[in-house]
């Protein structure tokens, strides 16, 4: 008899990790995966391509209908987990459905950080997450009108290089000196400034956003030195939070992340986690190479013998050196390694190619 295997959260780690999984044991489980999406899984990372009109959400699709039917996997849409109950070894869902497991996978990605700005709740004030907010944010750039991004970061740029492509007036507004500062110096950063405002998208850094202006919807927002613009939409693209509340009311241990070990194992036997969600020693990681080792780690450890025994496949996750790549029509930029203000332009290796192409 086949082992029950709960799969929460239908993203690109989860979906990677199956893909092993199938391809080292295909037989062992009964799957199924819960999915707070009305959807089958997606390519987020192309989410802003979507946006830009360079590409549907048919053409991001990672795995279709058919993909889950062929494999035997059942695939729950639009069913969110309320509650883990590891004594029992079972899950309950928003619906109030209960399922018994004999594994269980945590994959509940992370939660957009929403500043509490006075406002922050009024219509036309959206985050950057998932295909719900893409869509949105099409919709709104129909009406054309102005958008102001709040985040200088990879997601930020992404939001306002798309919505200029939509033909809205955007705004991009960064509380730190200069742009990508997690992964750019001051000096390559201003190059990346200049492309920006060479398309015709305002960059205002050093700003800090104290208000959200509008009664019934959106008009514009406030800073600190008491200057204003107006919007008709405002995204904030300022960071994210693993989503670790379910693994914590489930008694799992939890720090900024869900604690796991190189097996990704949780505190709690029979249960793993990866992705988004999870710490692993002293790191959380919201980059798709290292979510993509962790998957092909837990594939791993779920097809080891029960009885405790190690088989010579066993593949541990050792952590990752990240690097990023800016998504942006025209601009082809890639940030590795380490860098400080210290250090000079030089330390990167920067390039402007033919047709203004920026590579690092």
């Amino acid at each position: 008899m086949k082992e029950k295997l709960l799969i929460i959260g239908n993203g690109m780690a989860p979906g990677r990790m199956l893909e092993h999984l199938l391809t080292l044991d295909a037989d062992r489980y009964d799957i199924s995966v819960f999915n707070a999406e009305p959807r089958v899984n997606y390519n987020r990372l192309m989410l802003s391509p979507v946006l830009s009109g360079d590409k549907t959400y048919e053409d991001i699709i990672t795995h279709d209908e058919q993909w889950y039917a062929t494999h035997g996997i059942t695939l729950r849409r639009a069913t969110p987990v309320a509650a883990i109950d590891p004594q029992q070894q079972c899950i309950t869902t928003c619906h109030g459905d209960i399922y018994d497991y004999d594994k269980l996978v945590i994959a509940t990605g992370s939660n957009p950080i929403i500043i509490p700005l006075p406002g922050h709740n009024l219509p036309g004030v959206r985050v950057y997450r998932d295909l719900d907010d893409v869509d949105y944010m099409l919709e709104t750039a129909k009406q054309g009108g102005r958008a102001v991004v709040i985040g200088g970061g990879l997601l930020g740029l992404e939001a306002a290089a798309g919505l200029k492509e939509q033909g809205m007036d955007v705004c991009v507004v960064h509380l730190c000196d200069h742009l990508m500062e997690k992964q750019l110096d001051s000096s390559a950063s201003y190059l990346l400034q200049e492309e920006f405002e060479r398309r015709h998208i305002e960059v205002r850094t050093a700003t800090s956003t104290t208000e959200i202006l509008g009664e019934t919807a959106v008009t514009g927002v406030r800073f600190a030195d008491g200057s204003e613009t107006a919007c008709d939409l405002l995204v904030m693209a300022v960071g994210i939070r693993p989503a670790t509340k379910l693994a914590e009311d489930a008694g799992l241990s939890v720090n900024r992340g869900i604690l796991v070990d190189d097996a990704m194992q949780t505190s709690s036997p029979g249960i793993y986690a990866l992705g988004e969600c999870v710490e692993h020693r002293d790191q959380c990681y919201g980059l798709v190479a290292p979510l993509y080792d962790m998957a092909r780690t837990l594939a791993t450890t779920l097809t080891q013998p029960d009885d405790g025994s190690i088989t010579t496949h066993t593949e541990p996750f050792n952590g990752a050196v990240t690097a990023t790549k800016l998504k942006v029509n025209g601009v082809d930029l890639y940030s590795a390694g380490e860098f400080s203000d210290e250090l000079t332009a030089s330390k990167a290796s920067l390039e402007l190619q033919p047709r203004e192409d920026i590579v690092l």
